[in-house]
């Protein structure tokens, strides 16, 4: 990537098309989630807004990038954006809305919908855009590195089976009956309290490393830092684990022992 002037306006072109693209998704999802009465419909989107975006850059880039980064990282994206959608959904079907959300409506002041159209459905859009900058830069580059593809697609892999193995086991845990009221400790969730958040920061920590091929891709750290800070500092980790000790009495003995989100060994 040379970074010449008509490249610097193709990725200009690009991000306001995504963010056109995320807010649609946005404003779809807020019209589904209204009529349904469930805002928790917002988590489904996540994904959905991120696949979309980078299948946007994938035709908007085809003048500029190598067709080896453009169709690896759409691949990545979309592979994982719409396997967590598909999770969520099948998670959350004939369930009522989320105590995290209705938590938070609670607190509006004045007419819930549009309070949530604004706390929730438009920042969510802004949070996928932002975050999706590496993919949309990614895609831009002419001259990867595959050294660099390599060492993405390896953490990226890391990270889709500790989300994907993470989310299998939590929901064959929960599944079963006899473990009402328990916590799980096995498998991935042995070594950290959060494998599925774990393993998301690893994929946009590796879709990050796909476009530090240049400099204009390694500018755009703060994308997967500002998606590791939700995870584990914002709405992920804390407001998981401060559900999960007020409803399983064990969980604060397995806060004692097991990591909160980098896996490592159990204490004894």
């Amino acid at each position: 990537m040379d970074g010449t002037e008509p490249l610097m306006n193709a990725l200009l072109i690009n991000a306001a098309a995504s963010l056109a693209v995320a807010l649609i998704v946005g404003l779809t999802t807020f019209v589904v989630g209204t009529r349904m009465n469930r805002h928790r419909v917002v988590d489904i989107a996540w994904g959905i807004g991120f696949a979309a975006i980078a299948v946007t850059t994938l035709v908007l880039s085809h003048d500029h990038g190598d067709p080896l980064i453009r169709w690896l990282v759409t691949a990545m994206t979309v592979v994982w954006g719409l396997r967590l959608a598909l999770h969520i959904g099948i998670r959350s079907r004939g369930h009522d809305e989320d105590p995290r959300y209705e938590k938070l409506l609670s607190k509006a002041p004045g007419n819930r919908t549009w309070y949530a159209f604004r706390i929730v459905y438009l920042l969510q859009a802004g949070l996928i855009w932002f975050i999706s900058i590496p993919v949309q830069v990614a895609q831009y580059d002419d001259s990867p590195s595959i050294v660099v593809l390599v060492v993405a697609l390896v953490v990226w892999l890391v990270g889709m089976y500790f989300e994907a193995v993470g989310d299998h086991q939590l929901a064959a845990f929960r599944n079963d009956p006899g473990n009402r009221g328990k916590v799980l400790d096995t498998g991935l969730w042995r070594y950290t309290r959060h494998p599925n958040y774990f393993g998301d920061a690893c994929v946009w920590w590796g879709l990050f490393l796909a476009a530090c091929s240049s400099w204009v891709g390694i500018a755009t750290i703060l994308s997967p830092l500002v998606m590791t800070y939700f995870l584990a500092g914002k709405t992920g980790k804390p407001l998981m684990d401060e559900h999960l000790r007020a409803t399983r009495p064990g969980y604060v003995d397995y806060i004692r022992r097991t990591s909160g989100f980098i896996p490592l060994p159990p204490k004894r």
